[in-house]
């Protein structure tokens, strides 16, 4: 009888080890599938711009053509200077205005800030052809004064539209972090009010600063819906350009090159970013080993 129970143990046991790896095993294809899912299109990408041949069903042999081509194909490098420029003036007037405007908001009354921060999420929530079709509308009203409006100052109004909302959202909750009585404190030392906020308020919350300006930065960059309405004649970004031209059906490979290097000098940049926030906690963990030491 004993030796009957020990063995439905050890075949419970057996059981329970084999259901074990099998969930091990499960889990570990589920990540491998998400992560497939998520990264396919890019290695796509990234294959075809090495691809000798425009067939997008056929691939001849290896080739780094398209990424040489890239400063010789003069519509796709106008496109990608527009781009970036619309996206660089934008981020920066985003980062400038939204960094402000969160600290405005952070000083008023629990309510009066709760209601201004439902109306600065509508922007986010809102979906981008609406966002797209009503600048569009009021831009058109401003063509009686301004004829010549639509163009690099209606995609970077449109932009900066967009864009402050996420700056703001990300500067908050630094805000939140910090001490309430700072910039009262900074004064109450002789410091003028704007000099405590760029000397004081500033450097407390630049964290959060720069992940809304590069939140800004991508955002700008990636859009495509608001930046259609909102474009004129003649100047067309890159998601813009490369939507007439699949419609003529001669889509240079160059954009696969080009979108692959982007993703690699992001990839680089955030890489870099991580190692430089590991040295500098590496070496304020020592500095502060090196204080209890000492003292």
């Amino acid at each position: 009888m004993e030796n009957q129970k020990a063995t439905l143990k050890d075949y419970g046991y057996r059981d329970f080890t084999t259901l074990n790896k099998i969930y091990k095993i499960l889990k570990k294809v589920f990540v491998v599938a998400i992560v497939l899912g998520l990264y396919i299109s890019i290695i796509v990408i990234a294959i075809q711009s090495i691809n000798e041949s425009r067939n997008l069903s056929i691939f001849t042999r290896v080739s780094f053509q398209w990424y040489a081509n890239i400063l010789q194909e003069e519509e796709l490098m106008q496109a990608i200077r527009n781009t970036f420029l619309v996206s660089a003036i934008a981020t920066v007037l985003a980062t400038f205005l939204g960094t402000f405007f969160a600290i405005g908001l952070y000083a008023l009354s629990k309510k009066v800030r709760v209601l201004w921060m439902l109306l600065n999420n509508v922007p986010i929530l809102n979906a981008d052809i609406v966002t797209g079709f009503s600048l569009m509308l009021m831009f058109r009203l401003l063509m009686v004064v301004f004829p010549n409006i639509f163009g690099l100052f209606t995609l970077v109004m449109a932009h900066l539209f967009f864009t402050i909302p996420y700056v703001i959202l990300s500067v908050m909750p630094k805000l939140k972090e910090t001490d309430p009585n700072l910039m009262d404190a900074a004064m109450d030392l002789g410091v003028r009010p704007y000099k405590a906020l760029i000397k004081v308020v500033i450097p407390a919350i630049k964290a959060g600063i720069f992940s809304g300006m590069l939140l800004a930065l991508t955002m700008s960059i990636d859009d495509f819906a608001i930046s259609y309405f909102t474009t004129g004649a003649g100047f067309d970004n890159l998601s813009i350009w490369i939507y007439a031209v699949i419609g003529r059906r001669n889509l240079t490979p160059s954009v696969y090159a080009f979108s692959t290097l982007l993703t690699i000098f992001t990839l680089v940049g955030l890489l870099t970013y991580q190692f430089l926030q590991k040295q500098k906690k590496g070496k304020k963990n020592e500095k502060n080993n090196f204080s209890d030491i000492a003292s």
